[in-house]
């Protein structure tokens, strides 16, 4: 497992519980989701999020949820690099 600090773009170190904004995401990502979750996807960036886990590669992880057309809470957990994210 990684030992380094996790940082931000403005390297501030992050830990579980800060509040980070998602400054961009790559396209790339982004298109590797199926085109109706891509809007969702997209919609995450400038919002802000708590960081919920450290991941084995060092990367802090957030979480989106949303109810679906039927009404079924859905989730989805990313991990972000330093240069997606800015502590608040």
């Amino acid at each position: 497992m990684n030992q380094a600090p996790i940082i931000d773009s403005k390297q501030q170190t992050v830990a579980i519980g800060d509040i980070v904004r998602v400054t961009t995401l790559s396209t790339q990502f982004i298109q590797s989701f199926p085109e109706d979750e891509r809007i969702l996807i997209e919609s995450m960036i400038g919002n802000f999020f708590k960081i919920i886990a450290i991941d084995e590669e060092g990367q802090a992880c957030i979480m989106r949820e949303w109810h679906d057309e039927r009404g079924q809470l859905q989730t989805h957990v990313i991990a972000l690099d330093a240069d997606e994210m800015e502590k608040v």
